[in-house]
């Protein structure tokens, strides 16, 4: 999108309509103090938990994060973008990330463990899911959450010429291409079982991915050959100084442009972890935990700058921001504003 007058961009904030959200929430960021304005919204779809641009900024694309999952896809023109047709179904449950990969959408299908590549268009609107559906299969050890696959990130690694999927039910992470428009596995990678990994982030050197696990409160280091098209993992850092008090529920991570920070969202705790990045991107040290100033932060996003840091806050209905120190890392809040069931926050 445009940068309007040198200083405008905006955000896309997803919300779960089902309890109470507005759907995409459209908001101006002010460059200098990373401020949000809200300037209106738009339900096209139920519960549009994740969002993504495509890479000239022009279309949004939405998740319909419900049984019969969807995909839509939004023209991005004035304050408020405008639906460009009917939403794509995906042949999947509960897709709850997406992401632009070879002239397609992918969807991580949560419910029915599965990755869809839906068709772009030329003009960034969808076209009908033919057989580019990719089913996961196995489990993991935890009784209730891993009885099944369950898809919960999928994103191209840094090259393009792979998409990685990570997989909460089964403990691993899976590279895939696209062949004849269907995602296809290369590798399957394994991680400890009963970890429960649901994110992952690259670092911007290439060399290396950090996976943020649920089911316990860790995020793993991996050594990623792009090459290769695999995934090493190495260590784990927990993502808190001491043992939780319950269930943690770590949910987002990001990485500093500049590949010195990465921060982790834990809910059961409400707290931002900051983690000094050693050894060349193969070590994650903790620096510390501050509070998020809302409950049950769902997802984080960081400009590109690496300047402000956003939170959606689920629970408690708002999207926080943050300015960073440049020494530490250390998050301090900035401001807030209410969106209620906030999902996720995208930047342009």
């Amino acid at each position: 999108m445009a940068d309007l007058g040198g200083r405008r961009r905006r955000a896309f904030i997803g919300s779960f309509t089902a309890a109470g959200g507005p759907g995409v929430v459209i908001a101006d960021v002010d460059r200098t103090s990373g401020a949000l304005t809200l300037l209106g919204s738009l339900n096209g779809v139920p519960d549009p938990s994740y969002l993504a641009l495509s890479p000239t900024g022009e279309t949004l694309y939405a998740v319909s994060d419900t049984t019969d999952g969807a995909v839509a896809a939004y023209r991005v023109t004035g304050d408020v973008p405008e639906q460009t047709g009917p939403p794509v179904p995906v042949g999947g449950s509960g897709p709850t990330h997406l992401s632009v990969f070879d002239g397609h959408v992918l969807t991580a299908n949560y419910g029915s463990g599965s990755v869809t590549a839906v068709p772009v268009r030329a003009d960034g609107t969808l076209a009908r899911v033919a057989s580019g559906i990719l089913r996961h299969s196995g489990s993991g050890p935890h009784a209730r959450r891993q009885q099944s696959p369950h898809v919960h990130h999928v994103q191209p690694d840094p090259s393009g010429r792979w998409a990685v999927s990570v997989d909460l039910g089964t403990d691993s992470v899976r590279v895939c291409a696209l062949r004849d428009g269907a995602p296809v596995l290369h590798r399957e990678h394994a991680l400890r079982p009963g970890s429960g990994p649901r994110h992952l982030a690259f670092h911007p050197a290439g060399r290396h991915a950090y996976v943020v696990n649920e089911l316990t409160p860790t995020v793993t280091v991996c050594r990623w050959d792009a090459v290769d098209g695999s995934l090493k993992p190495l260590a784990e850092a927990a993502v808190l100084p001491g043992a939780p008090a319950g269930d943690a529920y770590p949910s987002g991570l990001v990485v500093s442009p500049d590949g010195r920070f990465v921060w982790a969202a834990t809910r059961g705790e409400d707290v931002l972890s900051v983690f000094a990045v050693e050894a060349g991107g193969e070590v994650l040290r903790l620096v510390g935990t501050v509070p998020c100033h809302g409950r049950w932060p769902r997802a984080v996003a960081l400009t590109d700058s690496g300047d402000f840091l956003y939170v959606a806050n689920e629970r408690s209905g708002d999207v926080t921001w943050f300015t960073l120190d440049p020494t530490t890392g250390l998050p301090r809040r900035a401001g807030s504003v209410a969106v209620p069931a906030a999902s996720c926050v995208v930047l342009d």
